[in-house]
Order: structure tokens, then C-alpha cells, then sequence
């Protein structure tokens, strides 16, 4: 039988950067997305889990910026108020299938276990965290500038990361 176990959004967090300008990185994140788990064991070997973003908490520390990505240029958050990914398996990197901007594609990110321990109010709590580099272009976020020295305004590699924090139900 299946451990159920919640995201600890306080303790969790979804972050990306991308080449700008081919000079420099942007970096930003999700502010609110949600994630559950079902694991048959405390080694989580192949656990499953479903995590939804909400596309509209995007943050890159820049208003202008914010409302571009919200945009229909790139995410389109009114069509497509949501990335979803659902797992295929766990051990050593994670491989799932994600939902972004309408189109589902199969990734693989390296994870790596931090462990599992209990907190001062005795809710027992495990630890990933993820990284992994995924393709703007294969999810239909194409909008881009060519740049008067060669090269373009924003690089087609995305660079993800995360640290998520579990509670056990």
C-alpha cells in the first residue's frame, strides 16, 4: 500500500534560468504550485509524483518582464493557466511527462535525496532536490529577437531546478 505524502510549499521551491542576450542569465520561478507523492517505501524507488504551477506566479524580480512571459508571446496564461508533470519513475533522476503551453513532452531531471526526518511538531518530512535543462521551442515558446551582433535575445535552453520538502500523511 502507498504512502501518501503532501508538498511542503514553504519549504519547496521551482526555479529556471535562461540565457539573455547570449551574455548573461535570467533566473526565476514559480510562486504557487502544488505536488503529492505515493511511495511504497522510505527509499521512494519508483514513487510517483503530480505537480501542478500555476503559470500566472511567475516571477523574474521585474514587473515588464513578468507581464511579457504572461503573455501570448510565451506562456499565454489565460489559455494555459497551468504546467503539470506526472512522473514515470524515480530513482536517480526523475523521468515523467510535462505539460506546458499545450504541448506534452517526455523529460528527465537528476534528482538527489536529501533524506527523511522528523520536525520539532512531529510531522515526518522527506527531501529532493532536482535539476535538469529542458527546450523552450519543443513546448511552443518560440517568441525571440535576433540581436545586431549576432545571436538571440533569449536562449532556447532552459535550465530547471528545484527543492521540494515532503510531509507524510
Amino acid at each position: 500500500m502507498a504512502t501518501q505524502w503532501n508538498l511542503d510549499q514553504s519549504h519547496s521551491e521551482i526555479t529556471f534560468k535562461v540565457r539573455h542576450m547570449m551574455i548573461s542569465n535570467v533566473k526565476g520561478s514559480f510562486t504557487n504550485f502544488t505536488a503529492e507523492m505515493q511511495a511504497e517505501d522510505d527509499t521512494f524507488k519508483n514513487a510517483k509524483i503530480n505537480a501542478t504551477i500555476q503559470t500566472d506566479s511567475i516571477s523574474t524580480n521585474s514587473a515588464d518582464r513578468d507581464a511579457h512571459l504572461k503573455g501570448e508571446e510565451f506562456f499565454n496564461v489565460e489559455a494555459n493557466p497551468q504546467i503539470t508533470f506526472e512522473t514515470d519513475s524515480l530513482n536517480n533522476e526523475i523521468t515523467g511527462h510535462l505539460t506546458m503551453n499545450g504541448f506534452t513532452k517526455p523529460i528527465q531531471l537528476d534528482v538527489d535525496f536529501g533524506g527523511i526526518n522528523v520536525d520539532p511538531w512531529g510531522q515526518t518530512k522527506a527531501g529532493f532536490s532536482f535539476e535538469g535543462k529542458i527546450k523552450r521551442s519543443e513546448f511552443g515558446l518560440n517568441w525571440n529577437a535576433a540581436l545586431e551582433t549576432g545571436g538571440v535575445m533569449v536562449s532556447d535552453d532552459v535550465k530547471i531546478a528545484g527543492e521540494l520538502q515532503f510531509v507524510k500523511a
